[in-house]
C-alpha cells in the first residue's frame, strides 16, 4: 500500500545536541525514541515524506502547501546555524493533493507564502530522519483554522494522491503536546495540560484516531496544545488502514509535552474510517449545547439567524423574556465560536439601547456581520455556531494591577480617547500582565503611554 505509515514527532530545538549543548540529555527518552522511530521509517524505504507542521505558514481559512521545487532552513534562530537541511519538494504530488482538495471543497494551495525557509517543526524530524538515511523528497503542509474534520479530509486527499501516483509515503505529524504541564515551565501550569497529554498519549497507544477528532476544543485551548491538528491530518492520511500503534515515549521535563509514536500500516480496515463518526459527534455536541441555551443566548442566536436568513433585523422581541432582559439596561458582548475558535465578537461597554434585550439583538448581528477580523457569517455556518453572551457590570476604577484577577474581572484600559477592553476568563489569558497587554494592544495604546485601568464583572450566558 502506498501509505506505509506515520511518524508522530515533537520538535523541541533543545533536542538537538548542537542547540541543547548538554541539556538534550534531560529529555534523553525523547531523543532515543526519535532515533528509534527514524531508523524504523528508514527500513520502510519511503519515496516521499508528507510533513505537517504547526510552524509552517498557518491561515484561518486556507491550507498552505509550500510551493516551488524545494527549500532549505537552519537552526540559526536557536544558536546553531551550522545545522542546515535542504529538501526537494514532490511537485507532482503537491498538485495532485491540491486538485483533490479542491474537488472535496477544501481551500488549499500554494498561495500566501511569507518565508520559504523550512521551519523547526520540519527541520527537527528531518534532522533525525536524515541521520537514519532517509533522503527522499517531501511535501510540506501547514495547518489552518478549519475544523478537525477538515484536517482529516485533507489527510484523506493526501492518501488518495499518494495512491494515484503510486508513491511509497510516510506521513510525518510534527507537534508538541500541552505547553502547560509544570508551574516552573516557560508557559506555566494549567490543570487542562496533564489532562490533554494523558488523552493524546492514550490515543497514540490505542490507535483510536477518533479521539484526536473529538477532543473538547476548550480543553485544547486551555492546555495550549501545539500539534493536535497535525495529528488529525495524519489520521485522515491513514483513513481505512490498519495500523500497529507504538507509543515510544512521553516526557514533560521542561513543562511541555513531547510524545513520539509510530503507526506502521499493516493492511486495510474499513472500520477505521472516522469522518462520519466525527461529523455525528460534532452534530450531537452542538445539539446538546443548543438545548441548554438560556434566554440570553437564545435571543442572540435568533437575532443573527433572522438577519442572515431573512435579510432584515429582528422586528419584535420574543414573548416571555425574563424581566432582567426587558426592564434593565447594561452593556453586553456577544461572542461567536465555530469549531472551538472565535468567529466574531462585538459588544458595548455601557448600554446604548432601551434595554439589555435590544443590546443583545444589536450586538449579535454586529458580531456575525461587522467584526472586521472575520468575513460575515454565511447562512451555511449558522447551525455550526456556538454563542456566549456576557452582560457587563458597572466598571470601577482601580489604582493598581494587584486588584485585578483575569478569571474574575474584565479590564478597560484608557489613554485619552483610546480605549481597550478584554473580557474575563478567556482561554489562554492566565495572568494580569497578559490581560493588560492584550487590552492595551486592542486599544492601540503604545507600551510607553500611561493609561488608567477599570475593572468590571460579567455574567456569562452560554
Amino acid at each position: 500500500m502506498p501509505m506505509l505509515g506515520a511518524f508522530l514527532t515533537p520538535h523541541p530545538p533543545v533536542l538537538l545536541p548542537e542547540v541543547g549543548k548538554g541539556r538534550e540529555r534531560e529529555i534523553s527518552a525523547t531523543g532515543n525514541a526519535m532515533r528509534m522511530a527514524a531508523e524504523e521509517v528508514a527500513r520502510w524505504s519511503p519515496e516521499v515524506l508528507i510533513v505537517a507542521s504547526p510552524h509552517t505558514i498557518l491561515y484561518g481559512d486556507y491550507f498552505h502547501i509550500a510551493p516551488g521545487s524545494g527549500a532549505d532552513g537552519s537552526m540559526a534562530a536557536f544558536g546553531a546555524p551550522q545545522v542546515r537541511i535542504e529538501a526537494q519538494y514532490d511537485e507532482p504530488l503537491r498538485e495532485e493533493v491540491i486538485r483533490r482538495a479542491e474537488h472535496m471543497g477544501l481551500q488549499a494551495g500554494t498561495l500566501g507564502q511569507r518565508d520559504p525557509s523550512l521551519d523547526h517543526g520540519v527541520l527537527i524530524p528531518l534532522y533525525f530522519l536524515r541521520k537514519a538515511g532517509v533522503n527522499c523528497p517531501i511535501l510540506r503542509m501547514g495547518l489552518s483554522g478549519f475544523s478537525a474534520l477538515d484536517h482529516y479530509r485533507l489527510g484523506q486527499c493526501v492518501a488518495e494522491a499518494v495512491e494515484a501516483l503510486g508513491r511509497r509515503a510516510v506521513f510525518v505529524a510534527s507537534g508538541d503536546l500541552s505547553h502547560k504541564l509544570r508551574a516552573d515551565g516557560p508557559y506555566g501550569f494549567a490543570p487542562e495540560g496533564p489532562i490533554f497529554d494523558k488523552a493524546v498519549t492514550q490515543t497514540m497507544a490505542s490507535g483510536n484516531f477518533l479521539e484526536f477528532l473529538t477532543m473538547d476544543p476548550s480543553l485544547c485551548e486551555r492546555a495550549a496544545e501545539c500539534g493536535l491538528r497535525s495529528f488529525q491530518m495524519m489520521a485522515g492520511a491513514l483513513d481505512g488502514l490498519a495500523v500497529q500503534p507504538r507509543l515510544l515515549s512521553h516526557e514533560d521535563t521542561f513543562g511541555v509535552g513531547y510524545g513520539v509514536a509510530l503507526f506502521p500500516v499493516t493492511g486495510r480496515n474499513d472500520a477505521r474510517r472516522y469522518a462520519a463518526a466525527c461529523e455525528q459527534n460534532r452534530k450531537e455536541r452542538l445539539a446538546a449545547r443548543r438545548a441548554k441555551e438560556d434566554p440570553w443566548v437564545q435571543l442572540a442566536r435568533l437575532s443573527l439567524e433572522t438577519c442572515i436568513r431573512q435579510g432584515h433585523p429582528l422586528q419584535t422581541l420574543p414573548e416571555s423574556l425574563p424581566a432582567e432582559l426587558t426592564e434593565q439596561t447594561a452593556g453586553a458582548f456577544v461572542s461567536l465560536h465555530k469549531d472551538g475558535r472565535l468567529r466574531g465578537c462585538i459588544g458595548t461597554i455601557a448600554p446604548t439601547q432601551e434595554n439589555t434585550a435590544m443590546e443583545i439583538v444589536q450586538n449579535a448581528v454586529s458580531a456575525g456581520t461587522r467584526d472586521p477580523r472575520f468575513p460575515p457569517v454565511s447562512a451555511e455556518e449558522l447551525d455550526e455556531l456556538e454563542y456566549n453572551v456576557d452582560v457587563l457590570g458597572q466598571p470601577e476604577p482601580v489604582d493598581s494591577p494587584a486588584r485585578l484577577d483575569p478569571k474574575q474581572y474584565g479590564v478597560i484600559v484608557s489613554c485619552g480617547h483610546k480605549r481597550g477592553l478584554l473580557l474575563p476568563d478567556l482561554d489562554g489569558v492566565d495572568t494580569v500582565e497578559q490581560q493588560l497587554e492584550i487590552a492595551r494592544q486592542k486599544g492601540g495604546i503604545r507600551e510607553n503611554e500611561p493609561y488608567t485601568i477599570q475593572r468590571f464583572k460579567v455574567v456569562r450566558h452560554t
